[in-house]
């Protein structure tokens, strides 16, 4: 778990991170180079989760031999089925990262929500419910290998 008090914003504890796979972890369906090595490290401390419509069907494979549950959403609308599952876990423990419109409601009612912003871009939907807005997933997964970054951005 991670824990922080941040003052302004409040107590984090994260149990677990929730992540979009395309556009946020992937492009056009590939993992983004350096962000297997990343998951591992995050999975020591939290169990991480990976939600995709898994459009291209790459997604089992590329993230085959790394700690993570996968799970395929099949539900209509996209949003409400991924919010359902955070729901599932607890939003209040829940860190979601996403980019894309589908993910605006994770990102707004967990109880910590970044959207990041890479090849594919990012909703500006998703970016105005998101608590954080991160340059790439690099960046926004360093948020939780350095949680120290988390208290400088959040306090107020």
């Amino acid at each position: 778990m991670i824990s922080l008090d941040i003052p302004g914003f409040g107590k984090l504890e994260i149990e677990h991170l929730v992540l979009d796979y395309n556009g946020t972890l992937a492009l056009d369906g590939n993992l983004i180079p350096g962000v297997g090595r990343l998951i591992k490290e995050l999975a020591e401390d939290i169990t991480v989760h990976v939600l995709t419509a898994d459009t291209l069907g790459q997604c089992e494979e590329e993230l085959s031999g790394l700690p993570v549950t996968i799970h395929i959403i099949s539900g209509s609308p996209e949003d409400r089925s991924k919010l359902d599952y955070v729901e599932s876990l607890g939003c209040e423990r829940c860190a979601c990262i996403g980019n894309g419109r589908n993910d605006r409601l994770m990102l707004k009612y967990a109880a910590l929500g970044i959207a990041v912003s890479g090849a594919e871009c990012m909703s500006t939907k998703a970016a105005r419910v998101a608590d954080i807005v991160a340059a790439d997933i690099s960046n926004a997964l360093g948020l939780f290998t350095h949680p120290v970054r988390l208290l400088t951005t959040l306090r107020n």
